[in-house]
């Protein structure tokens, strides 16, 4: 096993309303209406060519405010203990964020954005444009997340457990 170290730069910073993890949407799907922008950082910019096509990309980003990890977690939408790699939990071994976000338009090197659910200043790791044809399944199972019913997902904030 090659253990060497995978050195990634941020390619741009995530500009959000969100400057405290307290009461912060957990999820895109709680940040309908959440408005922010993206920075790509100017040797990136070129990079950005025909991304206005998509209606929804998916960031990838460095949860930048996280120290350490832990391998078992109580969720947001739990109140069980679960392993970290069967949850969306941020203080992870990686420290790695996923969102899929509404595109609205691109300017230059800035993007703006809709349903983001980061920090302010979250550093950008990487961009993938949403294919629904490829990036949906059906015939899924959810684990855990399939006996929360009940659960409101649109409507869940971030407490302080994650700090």
């Amino acid at each position: 096993m090659n253990t060497s170290i995978i050195e990634m730069k941020p390619i741009g910073i995530i500009h959000t309303p969100f400057t405290s993890i307290e009461n912060m949407p957990i999820q895109p799907m709680a940040a309908k209406e959440i408005l922010g922008t993206i920075e790509i950082f100017p040797e990136y910019a070129e990079g950005l060519l025909d991304l206005e096509e998509f209606s929804h990309i998916t960031l990838l980003y460095h949860f930048h405010k996280i120290d350490g990890f832990q391998l078992k977690v109580k969720p947001f939408m739990d109140t069980v203990e679960h392993g970290i790699f069967a949850t969306k939990s941020p203080k992870r071994p990686n420290a790695i964020g996923l969102s899929t976000v509404e595109l609205l338009s691109v300017e230059k090197n800035v993007i703006h954005i809709k349903m983001i659910d980061v920090l302010d200043g979250t550093p950008l790791l990487d961009i993938k444009p949403f294919f629904a044809r490829f990036d949906n399944r059906e015939d899924t199972k959810a684990g855990w997340l399939d006996r929360q019913i009940n659960l409101k997902v649109d409507s869940l904030r971030s407490d302080d457990r994650f700090k």
